[in-house]
Order: C-alpha cells, then structure tokens, then sequence
C-alpha cells in the first residue's frame, strides 16, 4: 500500500552525451538523405553515439553522478536504482546493478524496467510507488539508451532518427500533506496495447531469434498514434488533480519528432511557449529523452523549484504514459 502522507520529490537531475557527434550532413554521405530533408520532418539537427566499447550503463553512470550532484547527494544515499533501457548492455544482469556496482552502491535494489520510449516515465511512476510505500527513502531513476547499436545504418527512414545518451532524476520520500501546492510527483498514468507490435520493434531477440536484430518502424502509423492516442494519459493526469493546461508552467514530451511534440501540445491546449523540445540537439534516445530534456532546462533556468511540470511519452508496444510534477 502507498502511503498518502509521503510524496516523492525531485532533488536533482543531470545527464550525459557521448563525445561523437554525427550531424545530417554526416548522415548524408551514408545514405540517400540530405539536412533539409530531415531536419524539415523531424526537427532533428544531430544525434550522439557511443564510441566504441561505451556501454549504455557508463552512459547512465555518469548521468547517475551528475544527478547526484546537482541533488547535492552522494550514491551511499540512494537505495533503489530504476533504470529505463530497451539497450542493455547484457542480456543479464541488468544494466541498473552494473550502474549500482559502479557508483559503489551495495545496498538497496537495482533493476531494469523496458517501456522503449516511455521507459523513463514507466521507471519514475514504478520508483514512486516504491518510495510512497515507505519501502526505500531515496531512488535513482534513470533513462539510457544506445539505440546505434540497434539501428539499420542503411534504412534511412529509421537511421536518421535516433542517438545515444542517459539522463538521471534523484527523488526522495518526504512527508506531504497531499496538497497540488507542494513539491513533488503529484500523479502519474500509464498504458499499453500489445497489438501494435508491428508498427515499432526490433526483429531480434534471444529467445525468438538468438540475435540483437535491429530497430524498424512504421513511421506513418507511429505518427498517427503518437498524436492522436497517447494524449490521454495526460488528460487522466489533468482529471486525477483538477490542474488545467493553462496552469502548467511546462511540458516535457518524449523528444522524438519536432511535429510530433508539436502536434500532440497543440491538441493538449498547451501553449507553444511551455513547450520544452531539446530533440535537435540529440535526436530520439528512447528512455533518455525526457530526462536529458530536464536537465537541460533546469541548467538554463527554465524549470525552476514549485513550477508545474507535466511529462508525457509514447514508445513502441505500445506503451505510453505521464507524469504531472510539481518540481
């Protein structure tokens, strides 16, 4: 049972972006592509990929640490790591208890969680349960992805999409007097529908076919979803607390089509201004999108501490979810 005097509040985020850069100009010497024509349907300037032998948990390492200090913790505080990745390093262990063994955690419990896209706010709705519950008092939750490794380098209709990178959250326990007014994770929703295999998977796996496989899409049916269907999860966060799009002072999408997050805010009601979009600088990261677009707007001064944060995301499965904060 959760415990409706706790709350978990958000202490600290930080991310990490693999040193290589590949730009659209550098994609269209690999395939039959050019900058305006992606940059055009998708927003996307460059993505980042993980050099050889960087795996998507020192991604999330060093995303966890960055975390932790702007939390102004250090990791003997944290007592549960959640990590959100369709792009482990093994097939086991998890990628969580390799980030744990890392920091130097031996307490507490680390696993993964696999939502693809929606990995992260999957994780963060997972983990504050935990917290809430009086389980564990401080949780690492954290999105990180090499999606390079997955990525049919000649389909560019997929290649050009995505990029590698982590982004953490610290959220800690406090006491609550349930209030919309105080900080912390005031309600989170999420779904899923099985059906949509097809449209977003990757056609490998170890038991189905003993190999990694690589990603592919259906980039017109994925659209049309990721606009038209996924907005509920919102609309339930909205019913759950009374809010109204007119109150939030931002919104964080999962960063994986400029049109997209467009899209889905104008169908919300919410003002282009409270909009936070960072996908030109890192492309579709799957799990980390949503993280490393925080990171970057609490580091500018976007997200500042009592703001109204909503976040929202769809990823492959379908699985899609939100998360209503107040940071």
């Amino acid at each position: 049972m959760t415990n409706p005097s706790l709350r978990s509040v958000v202490l600290g985020v930080g991310s990490y972006l693999p040193a290589r850069t590949l730009t659209n100009h550098d994609l269209a010497k690999i395939v039959d592509t050019s900058d305006e024509w992606i940059f055009q349907r998708t927003g996307i300037k460059e993505r980042h990929i993980a050099a050889e032998g960087e795996t998507t948990s020192m991604l999330g390492e060093k995303a966890a640490r960055a975390a932790l200090a702007n939390a102004g913790l250090v990791p003997d505080d944290i007592d549960l790591i959640i990590v959100g990745t369709s792009t482990p390093d093994w097939t086991f262990p998890s990628t969580a208890t390799q980030i744990q063994a890392a920091l130097g955690i031996t307490h507490g419990a680390a696993f993964d969680l696999q939502a693809v896209c929606s990995g992260f706010v999957f994780a963060l709705a997972t983990a504050e349960k935990f917290l809430r519950s009086g389980s564990h008092k401080r949780a690492l939750v954290i999105g990180a992805e090499t999606f390079s490794r997955i990525i049919d380098w000649e389909d560019r209709t997929t290649c050009v999409l995505f990029g590698d990178g982590a982004g953490a959250m610290v959220i800690e326990a406090r006491p609550s007097s349930g209030a919309a007014s105080e900080r912390g994770i005031l309600t989170t929703h999420l779904r899923s529908d099985g059906r949509h295999r097809d449209k977003l998977h990757v056609d490998g796996g170890p038991s189905a076919t003993r190999t990694v496989g690589h990603l592919r899409m259906e980039g017109k049916e994925v659209f049309k979803f990721a606009v038209g269907k996924v907005t509920d999860v919102v609309a339930d966060a909205f019913a759950a607390t009374g809010v109204t799009p007119d109150e939030l002072d931002w919104f964080v999408p999962h960063q994986a089509n400029r049109r997209i997050i467009d899209m889905s805010a104008q169908k919300l009601g919410i003002a282009p201004k409270k909009v936070i979009a960072t996908v030109h600088l890192h492309g579709n990261t799957s799990a980390a999108s949503i993280p490393l677009a925080l990171s970057a707007a609490t580091a500018d001064g976007r997200i500042k501490q009592g703001d109204l944060v909503m976040l929202e995301a769809v990823g492959g499965g379908f699985t899609w979810g939100s998360a209503l904060i107040r940071w």
